[in-house]
């Protein structure tokens, strides 16, 4: 039953984390104000905002002018409430399940919203950054038998964001741009040292395969851009959750 909860909760937050996408691109305060129709503007009543259901019961129709909703609000919603599911399997202690929570949410807006805009947002990022850093200084007072590893996490943000910002000098930012460098910081201060290594591996790989499958179907070229956040995000998330196994499948790749 509380499994149940657990999930439910997620697709409320998920929920709440269309309205964060959505009022970043439209520059609306993202805590102020009803929600609306992106298309007639109509407010939106507590019938209309119903997690999946209303999705479905309106048939991907807005109620009022009957134009389609987007499949990224129910696939937003049903994302989070299994990733807050899964978090809750693996994690023991409270504190450490909130800020878990926290992170995933923000990665699922980075994932969305570069994907959507190629743009890693700085109202995102930074105070994802920001969260980090806290629950790095002050988690030892809550969960037992933590240990602060400073020279490690200082090696896993210098790996994230060090490699991304060679990059970017190297292109001169053609290749990628600051938000990648940024989204490395977060990168380091969330994995630490070596977990950081599976996730860029992870995402170069997924980068590299998912780019090279688009050129062959003809939907790109070589010289198209393919926005790096959502490989990132989605490889950081991937790292948080199943670590054990990326290692053991990356030793097998590597090692054979």
């Amino acid at each position: 039953m509380f499994s149940i909860l657990i999930f439910i909760f997620g697709l409320a937050v998920g929920s709440f984390l269309n309205v964060v996408i959505y009022r970043l691109e439209t520059e609306e305060p993202i805590l102020i104000g009803r929600s609306h129709c992106p298309k007639c503007g109509a407010i939106l009543s507590s019938f209309d905002l119903i997690p999946i259901f209303s999705f479905i019961w309106q048939k991907a129709k807005c109620r009022y002018c009957r134009q389609k909703i987007s499949w990224q609000y129910p696939t937003v919603e049903i994302a989070t409430g299994l990733l807050f599911l899964i978090i809750f399997s693996l994690q023991s202690s409270v504190f450490s399940l909130f800020y878990y929570f926290l992170i995933i949410s923000f990665l699922i807006i980075i994932f969305v919203y570069d994907l959507k805009h190629y743009l890693i947002p700085d109202k995102i990022v930074y105070p994802a950054i920001l969260a980090s850093g806290i629950w790095y200084l002050v988690s030892g007072f809550f969960i037992p038998n933590t240990k602060y590893q400073i020279p490690n996490t200082i090696m896993a943000v210098l790996a994230g964001a060090g490699f991304f910002l060679i990059l970017v000098l190297i292109s001169k930012g053609k290749w990628l741009g600051l938000g990648d460098v940024k989204l490395g910081i977060l990168m380091g201060l969330v994995l630490g040292w070596p977990n950081i290594l599976s996730a860029l591996f992870l995402a170069i790989f997924g980068g590299a395969v998912v780019g090279l499958g688009l050129i062959a179907a003809k939907k790109k070229t070589m010289k198209s851009q393919i926005p790096f956040g959502p490989f990132l995000a989605g490889a950081t998330v991937l790292t948080m959750l199943f670590n054990d196994y990326l290692t053991q499948a990356l030793n097998w790749f590597m090692l054979g």
